[in-house]
C-alpha cells in the first residue's frame, strides 16, 4: 500500500483523486462500448469472464472496500451483487464459481450500467467529503484493480469472438504495417552486480512488488526488441513443435495434448497463414512481435534460438530509469507494432505491445507480508505455478505500469497478449 506523510489531503489532491477516478471509470466504458449487451455476457473458457462481469465487479470492488464502511447513510444498489460479483475473496464470503459467470443474464448490461452510475455517484460524494490517508490507497488499489480489467475486457473477448463462425472484428478497420522485414535485431548488455529492485516506498505499488530489496546479478545480454512473426515461424518451419528436446516435461506433455503447432489465433489456408486480432483476420504481419505464446512456447523457442528467457530482475534492472512510453492503451493500436527501423542499436523498447515472459517463478520478495483483511487475498494467495510476466502491453494504461510490476500466469496460458524477449549470459 502506498505511504502518506500529512494528516489530511488538501483540495487539489481530493480533485486530483477524483479525476483520476472519472479516467479510469471512463477508460471501461470505452473499451466497452463496441460490445452489444449479447457480446458482454459471453464467457468462453473457464479462464475468461464476460465483459458485463468485469464492469460489474470492478465497481463491487468500489462499493465493498470504500462505500460501505465509509459513506454514511450509504445503501447498496443490490445486496444481493455482494455475493454474485465477488470474485475470489474467501473471507467475505461465498462466491460463484467462475466458470458460470457466463451463464448469468441477470443482472441485464443496463442494470450493471446503472450500478456502475450508482456507485460512481457515490464514490464522488466520498471523495468531496474529504480523504483520508487510510482510504487513498484504497481508492487506487481499486483503480488499479480497474486497469488490470480493462485489459481482460479485452483478451477476453479476442477469445470470445475467436470462438464463433463468425469471426467478429472488436474494431473493424485494419491497421496494415506495410513491412515485410523486421527491425534488427541488436544485443544491450549490462554489467550486473548488486541491484535494488521492487516497488519504493512512496507512492502506489501493488504489495507483491515490495519490499524493495538487494540483489546479485551476473553480466547479461537483453534483446533490443521482441521476437518477431517471421521468427518464430522459422521456429515452426523447422518443426519446432514436433521437437521435445526443445521443450520442458510438462511443456511436451501439454503440446502433445492439446495438439498446439503454432501460437494461439495462428491459422494456416490456402492464402498462407492468417492471425486473428481484435480487428479481426488477417494476414500474418511477419515484422509484427509473435504473440498469444504461453511460457512453455517462449522457452523452447529461447532454447532453439541458442538463448534464454531474461529473469524478472535483470528485465527490472534494464527498465529502470526509463520513460513509461510505447505502445500502450492510450495509442489505441489494439495490436503489437513492429519494431521501428533503429531500434536495434544502444536503446531498448521495454513497455508496451506485449507482456514479456521471464523465466523468474511468481514467489515472494523477502520480507513480504500479506495485508490484513481480504486485501491480503489480491496477489500473495497466488504465488504458486505461475511465472512472472513484464513491460505491459499495447492493452495496458500508461498509467498503470512501472518498472517493478509484476503480472502473472500458469506457464500454459496464452489468451493474455504475451511475447518473448530474449536474454543471453555475457560472454
Amino acid at each position: 500500500m502506498a505511504t502518506y506523510t500529512s494528516a489530511a489531503l488538501s483540495l487539489d489532491c481530493a480533485e486530483a483523486a477524483l479525476e483520476r477516478y472519472r479516467q479510469v471509470r471512463r477508460a471501461t466504458l470505452r473499451l466497452a462500448a463496441p460490445l452489444s449487451a449479447e457480446d458482454a455476457m459471453v464467457q468462453s473458457m473457464p479462464d475468461a469472464s464476460p465483459a458485463k462481469w468485469h464492469m460489474a465487479h470492478t465497481t463491487w470492488f468500489f462499493e465493498t472496500f470504500l462505500l460501505t464502511e465509509n459513506l454514511p447513510g450509504y445503501r447498496a444498489f443490490d445486496p444481493a451483487f455482494r455475493l454474485l460479483f465477488n470474485s475470489y475473496y474467501k473471507s467475505l464470503g461465498g462466491h460463484p464459481v467462475r466458470a458460470q459467470r457466463g451463464t448469468f443474464s441477470r443482472p441485464s448490461l443496463d442494470q450493471v450500467l446503472r450500478y456502475r452510475e450508482h456507485v460512481d455517484e457515490a464514490m464522488e460524494q466520498l471523495i468531496a467529503r474529504g480523504i483520508s490517508l487510510e482510504l487513498l490507497p484504497m481508492i487506487e488499489l481499486g483503480l488499479n484493480h480497474e486497469q488490470q480489467h480493462q485489459e481482460l475486457i479485452l483478451t477476453d473477448i479476442l477469445h470470445a469472438f475467436h470462438t464463433q463462425p463468425l469471426r467478429p472484428a472488436y474494431a473493424a478497420d485494419t491497421l496494415a504495417d506495410n513491412q515485410s522485414s523486421p527491425a534488427a535485431l541488436g544485443w544491450i548488455s549490462y554489467s550486473g552486480g548488486i541491484a535494488e529492485v521492487g516497488a519504493t516506498a512512496e507512492g502506489f505499488a501493488f504489495d507483491n512488488e515490495r519490499p524493495r530489496h538487494r540483489t546479485l546479478l551476473e553480466p547479461f545480454r537483453l534483446a533490443s526488441r521482441l521476437v518477431t512473426n517471421s521468427e518464430y515461424l522459422e521456429f515452426i518451419n523447422d518443426n519446432g513443435y514436433g521437437r521435445p528436446e526443445l521443450w520442458l516435461s510438462d511443456g511436451w506433455d501439454t503440446v502433445c495434448a492439446q495438439g498446439w503447432r503454432a501460437p494461439l489465433y495462428w491459422e494456416h489456408n490456402d492464402d498462407g497463414w492468417q492471425e486473428f486480432t481484435l480487428r479481426g483476420m488477417i494476414p500474418l504481419q511477419p515484422a509484427r512481435p509473435v504473440a498469444h505464446v504461453s511460457y512453455y512456447e517462449a522457452d523452447a523457442f529461447a532454447r532453439w534460438s541458442g538463448a534464454r528467457l531474461p529473469l524478472e530482475r535483470e528485465w527490472e534492472l534494464a527498465a529502470a530509469g526509463r520513460a513509461i512510453e510505447g505502445n500502450l492503451l492510450e495509442k489505441w493500436a489494439l495490436a503489437p507494432l513492429p519494431a521501428a527501423p533503429g531500434d536495434g542499436g544502444a536503446e531498448c523498447q521495454l513497455f508496451g505491445d506485449l507482456w514479456e515472459w521471464t523465466s523468474s517463478a511468481y514467489l515472494a520478495y523477502p520480507g513480504f507480508r500479506t495485508a490484513p483483511g481480504a486485501v491480503g487475498e489480491y496477489n500473495g494467495k497466488f504465488m504458486c505455478n505461475q511465472f512472472v510476466l513484464r513491460g505491459g502491453s499495447f492493452a495496458t494504461s500508461a498509467t498503470h505500469i512501472r518498472a517493478s510490476y509484476r503480472n502473472f500466469f500458469p506457464p500454459h496460458a496464452r489468451w493474455q497478449f504475451m511475447g518473448i524477449r530474449l536474454a543471453m549470459h555475457e560472454r
